[in-house]
């Protein structure tokens, strides 16, 4: 990610890896009760966030396929957007 963008406000609530089952691209790491089994929710983190996929990764996703479309500003507030609805979920 680049110096001048401003990072992703994440707050670690975590709602986005308990709601796996609602994305498609996510939907496969659901164990079975929507959370995601890579989640660690003693600790409250992802077991595996080093090498988690990029659909995890909102600097990659943006990347990969956000950035011709809108600008990293927007993309941010579209996310945070999703991640206060997740939260009153």
């Amino acid at each position: 990610m680049s110096d001048t963008r401003r990072p992703f406000p994440c707050n670690r609530c975590m709602q986005c890896c308990k709601r796996v089952n609602l994305l498609l691209q996510t939907a496969g790491m659901d164990r079975g009760d929507g959370v995601c089994r890579h989640l660690d929710e003693v600790e409250g983190g992802c077991r595996i966030y080093a090498s988690r996929p990029d659909i995890c990764r909102i600097d990659r996703q943006y990347e990969l396929i956000y950035q011709r479309t809108m600008t990293w500003e927007a993309f941010v507030d579209v996310n945070v957007a999703a991640c206060k609805q997740l939260q009153t979920i």
